[in-house]
């Protein structure tokens, strides 16, 4: 009973009225002098999509090191990493042929890592399965020689739809490595969306250890065109599907890390990161996914300047290269914090788009949490009431270790998967108001985590 009560005294002791004048000065810079839309509106609108290994994606590079400089950080580098490089090529075209000679188009993306179809493109016959079980089911009898269309929606009724799309992406990633084992030759899948509209959406897919000589190609349909095709094959299920792309994966290139710090007054050797990724897909310009949580990242050091205060700890900016297709920034970040046996006790990401911030996840042991809870008070005048045990992010997973705190900044998600991986993804989806909301959210967990630390464990 007294650790309880303990705990519950930690929860509402942790903070002083200084705090509170700190945050609204926080808040307040970054509404009214924030540099965030500013900066995404360069870099989706002047650089645009930025995929791994692309000439964008190193424009991205070396502009946003050079905005990074001008902020003023004690120290400001690249960081390199060698990356994937899948080009998309030519527009994919692709047709359902309902009987020779009558066909209706069909609005199609390759899946990123995808082989291409033959020159002249690829015609077969379609099933549609539901889950890979269903697949198992059916046999090689009954697939082989035909692509397979995977028609499984997002779930509707989950308010938090990245649940929804966790419960279905999978499709999207293995599907070519199950229905190649059934003799497959191609892979259709329902984009991951909740909206039905016309844009096909792109994501990464993986062949695994299935040998080249039997990799299928593989393609997202826009869930308009999934029902279409759904309901053609109740209709008449020997229908035909025609899909054309030409993509190609190349040799693995040279890329970077793009990281800042400035340098703690009092304990330099504890590092607090945050950060996103700068890579993005090709589709659009990558400003929810993930432009939005670099600019945010980026003005954090700024808005701690313009709000007067002087870091303890050491803040550092990582803008992780690779994260949709590899996540190799986020590997070899992890890799030389380990070899410098550097102490990152805190680490936050923001990769869920720059819609109005809710709050955070977080993940921590019982004591972290517990002190991160009684600043939620802070917070609720800007309307921030999500603080949730959790995943934090792909590119700050690998840092995690029994003594440190991740978290990731957790927006409104309702419209987001309505843009994620496609070519609604661009700047005009962007509302500065919220995006900038979501740079002084981050900031001002920043600070309070600069300002108390974490709670440590004691050494053995």
């Amino acid at each position: 009973m007294k650790n309880i009560l303990f705990i519950f005294f930690l929860s509402i002791n942790i903070f002083s009225q200084n705090d509170t004048e700190t945050i609204r000065a926080i808040y307040n810079n970054s509404l009214t002098n924030g540099k965030s839309y500013q900066w995404l509106d360069y870099l989706s609108n002047q650089i645009g999509g930025r995929l791994s290994g692309s000439l964008n994606a190193e424009k991205a590079v070396y502009w946003t090191k050079s905005e990074l400089e001008k902020i003023g950080l004690d120290k400001v580098w690249l960081q390199p990493v060698m990356v994937p490089k899948w080009v998309r090529g030519t527009p994919e075209f692709a047709y359902i042929e309902s009987k020779p000679g009558k066909t209706t188009n069909v609005n199609i993306c390759a899946l990123g890592g995808s082989i291409a179809t033959p020159a002249s493109g690829l015609k077969a016959n379609i099933i549609e399965v539901k889950d890979f079980q269903e697949l198992e089911q059916l046999g090689r009898e009954n697939i082989e020689g035909k692509i397979v269309f995977y028609n499984r929606p997002m779930e509707k009724t989950l308010i938090d739809t990245f649940r929804s799309y966790g419960g279905c992406v999978n499709q999207r990633y293995e599907g070519a490595v199950h229905a190649s084992k059934y003799g497959a030759v191609g892979v259709i899948v329902r984009s991951m969306n909740l909206l039905l509209d016309d844009l096909p959406h792109t994501g990464s897919m993986t062949y695994d250890n299935v040998p080249v000589q039997d990799r299928i190609p593989s393609a997202a349909i826009s869930t308009n065109d999934a029902e279409l095709l759904s309901t053609m094959l109740k209709l008449d299920n020997n229908i035909k599907f025609y899909f054309k792309q030409n993509c190609k994966q190349f040799k693995d290139v040279l890329s970077y890390n793009v990281i800042g710090e400035l340098t703690g007054s009092e304990y330099p050797n504890e590092h607090i990161l945050v950060g996103g990724h700068l890579d993005s897909w090709d589709l659009g310009d990558g400003s929810h996914d993930d432009g939005a949580g670099c600019v945010q990242s980026m003005d954090v050091i700024r808005l701690l300047k313009l709000s007067d205060i002087k870091p303890k700890r050491t803040i550092r900016v990582v803008l992780f290269m690779n994260e949709e297709n590899g996540t190799r920034g986020a590997m070899k970040y992890a890799q030389v914090v380990a070899e410098k046996k550097e102490n990152h006790i805190f680490a936050l990401e923001s990769d869920a788009g720059g819609f109005s911030p809710r709050g955070f996840y977080f993940d921590s042991d019982d004591k972290n949490f517990n002190q991160i809870l009684g600043w939620k008070e802070l917070f609720k005048p800007y309307l921030i009431h999500f603080f949730e045990r959790g995943g934090s992010g792909a590119d700050v997973g690998p840092l995690k270790t029994s003594m440190n705190v991740l978290s990731g900044l957790k927006p409104d998600s309702q419209r987001y998967f309505d843009h994620h991986h496609s070519a609604s993804d661009t700047f005009d989806a962007i509302n500065k108001r919220e995006l900038e909301m979501g740079a002084a959210t981050i900031t001002s967990l920043i600070y309070l985590i600069d300002k108390y630390g974490i709670v440590k464990k004691p050494k053995l």
